[in-house]
Parts: structure tokens; C-alpha cells; sequence
């Protein structure tokens, strides 16, 4: 059985890192024989000189129709407006696939000096097609608008249905792991909005007694991530805390150029690098490209659970040791990370022990 997987390289450093991304996928492929094939569309500024459109139709076609897509980070913020073709892709990707489960994992790697004292293995489950982003919570127009010239509004968007379906997400995933998981709100003031968010996951909660549930306030829960991120196992929150605190968390357990993310649904997912898309060093061979690589080990491991097998499983296993052992050495290490290697010297190392880990 053929994969096929959509490559859409995005802005900055985006073209760099998924080279380096498919690059790691070729070389698991050749090994365990997966049957990858890859598509290639232009999304971000570079489809907006051809085609007057950050993000064309037929790109979302193509992604309704792949095994998988590996979206490299853009550069939305330069885009013009939406009316003048200036589409953020992930965002977009997120609503029409129904990506409702942003998932991103925060771990301390062997040898790589964590910014906290205490080890790290913790999951953020965000919710992903809702809450404050504008660009998603409405069926049509958008949520942020202004009256007047002088008041700007924002409309916050929670669903019983989106709160349930991410709080059943977290507590598979938890079953899966070390039975623990924080619901992080702020139904103290938002009493309606995470009121119901909160009512929905003690629901979900109570069809999972094995699980330890506890409730944390959001600001409350930036502290604690500070104090010993140990303790969390799954986080579940609403779609701006967890964008924020899967950042801290990412941080803490070494750098935000590791943390991997996948947005996932019921029947699409999209591996994303959880940074931006870096434009400073966009070209000059510097990037670190390991985040994407996870992201798009994450993915090989969520098509394992829908029919690809074993392999896909493996597969995704091997990259995430394969970046365990380049990085656990000083020598395997991009400039962030306080080493001397490029892009692609570093993709060398991830694909060399990729190959010695099969063998």
C-alpha cells in the first residue's frame, strides 16, 4: 500500500527543514519499505507571487486527498490581508480538516542540558479549532473586528462538542501513559466560556476513573510548569493557554527548535514544527530541523493506528532515537543547541543513525 504524503515547505526556514524532514523519511523508507511517496505544493509567499494566494484551493484538495501533510512553518504575519489573498495555511488547514487535537509533546533528551532542573515528559493536548483565533471560531467572516476606530473586539468561541472530543483525546492518551491529567482553565473569570470547557472534561473525566484528574487555573499552571514540570504527564486546555503553555513547556525541557507537534483528527493529520518560520536565518543553512523531523515521526506513528502497521510505528520510534543520539552528543548539535552544524550536517547525523539503529 502506497502513502502518500504532501509537502508543503512554507516560508523562511521552511523550505530548509523539509528538505531535511523528507530527507530523514527517505532514509527510513529505504530501510523499512513503507511505500512513502511524496507531493510537493507551493504554499506562503512563494504561491502568492504565482498565483495571487498564500493558500490556493487546489492545495487543500491535494491534502484531503494525501495519507499525511508536512506543513514547514510560515511567515503569516507578512501576508496581506485576507481579502487580498493573504491565507494563513495552518490555520486554514486546522478548520477545513478538522484538525481538532493539537498535540505537542515537551521531553527532556539524555545529554541535552534542559532549561529546568527536573526532567521533562509531559503532552500538551490543545484544542485546536476554536477559543480566540479569529481566523477559525466563526462559520463566516471573522471574530476580531472593530465597531469603531477606537474599539477593537474579539469574540472567544467554546463548543460542548470540541470540549469533548479533545478532553476524550487527552484521556485516551493518558490511559496510554502515566495516568495523569491537568485541566488547565480560567473558568474563575471566564465562568461561561471555560465553565462549560471544564464541565465537559469532568464528564469525560468520570468515564476514566484509572485516570488522576486534577484542575489548575491557568496562570497557576505557568508557575508550576516552572517550578517541576515533572509532575504533569497530559495537559488539556483550550486553544490559546495551550499554544502559550506548550511553548513554556517546550522551553523548559531543553529548546523550542526540538518540540514537535502533530494537528490531528479523525481522518487527517499534519506534522508542524511548533516555531516559526525564523526568516533571519532563512537561507543560510543554519536552521535546526529537528522539530519537524519529530513532528513528522509523530505522524508515521498516527498512521500506524490507521491501518499502516507495525512499520509506521517503528518507523516513527526510530526517528525519535535517531534525534536522541545526535543531539545527546556536542558534536551532533545546530548552533541553537550550542553547536557548529548546519541543516544539513545535522540531517546527515539523524539519517546515519537511523540506518545503525535498523541494522
Amino acid at each position: 500500500m502506497k502513502t502518500l504524503l504532501l509537502v508543503l515547505e512554507g516560508d523562511g526556514i521552511g523550505p530548509e527543514i523539509s528538505q531535511a524532514t523528507v530527507e530523514s523519511l527517505k532514509k527510513i523508507d529505504s530501510l523499512l519499505g513503507l511505500n512513502l511517496e511524496f507531493d510537493f505544493a507551493d504554499i506562503g509567499l512563494k504561491a502568492y507571487e504565482s498565483y495571487g494566494s498564500t493558500f490556493p484551493e487546489s492545495v487543500l484538495a491535494r491534502a484531503r486527498a494525501a495519507d499525511g501533510v508536512i506543513l514547514g512553518p510560515v511567515s503569516h504575519n507578512q501576508y496581506p490581508p485576507v481579502d487580498q489573498g493573504g491565507i494563513n495555511p495552518s490555520g486554514t488547514l486546522r478548520k477545513k480538516l478538522d484538525l481538532f487535537a493539537n498535540i505537542r509533546p515537551a521531553r527532556t533528551r539524555g545529554g541535552f542540558s534542559a532549561n529546568s532542573a527536573k526532567a521533562v515528559d509531559l503532552v500538551v493536548m490543545r484544542e485546536n479549532t476554536e477559543g480566540f483565533y479569529a481566523d477559525r471560531n466563526m462559520f463566516a467572516g471573522n471574530g476580531e473586528f472593530m465597531p469603531t476606530a477606537d474599539v477593537a473586539l474579539s469574540v472567544r468561541k467554546v463548543t460542548r462538542q470540541a470540549s469533548l472530543r479533545i478532553a476524550h483525546a487527552a484521556f485516551e492518551l493518558a490511559m496510554k501513559r502515566r495516568r495523569q491529567v491537568a485541566v488547565v482553565h480560567k473558568a474563575n473569570v471566564l465562568r461561561v466560556s471555560d465553565g462549560l470547557f471544564l464541565e465537559c472534561t469532568r464528564e469525560i473525566a468520570s468515564h476514566f476513573p484509572e485516570v488522576d484528574c486534577q484542575e489548575f487555573i491557568v496562570d497557576a499552571m505557568a508557575a508550576l510548569l516552572v517550578r517541576d514540570p515533572s509532575r504533569f504527564d497530559v495537559i488539556v486546555t483550550t486553544n490559546m493557554f495551550g499554544d502559550i503553555l506548550s511553548d513554556e513547556a517546550a522551553e523548559l525541557s531543553g529548546s523550542l527548535g526540538l518540540a514537535a507537534s502533530l494537528n490531528a483528527g479523525t481522518d487527517h493529520a499534519v506534522a508542524q514544527a511548533q516555531h516559526g518560520s525564523a526568516p533571519d536565518i532563512a537561507g543560510l543553512g543554519i536552521a535546526n530541523p529537528a522539530s519537524l523531523i519529530g513532528s513528522a515521526a509523530m505522524l508515521l506513528d498516527w498512521l500506524s493506528r490507521r491501518g499502516r502497521g507495525e512499520a509506521f510505528e517503528r518507523a516513527g520510534a526510530i526517528i525519535e532515537q535517531a534525534l536522541d543520539l545526535t543531539i545527546a552528543s556536542p558534536e551532533g548539535r545546530t548552533k541553537d543547541m550550542g553547536g557548529t552544524l548546519g541543516t544539513q550536517a545535522f540531517t546527515t547525523q539523524v539519517c546515519q543513525h537511523i540506518e545503525g539503529l535498523v541494522k
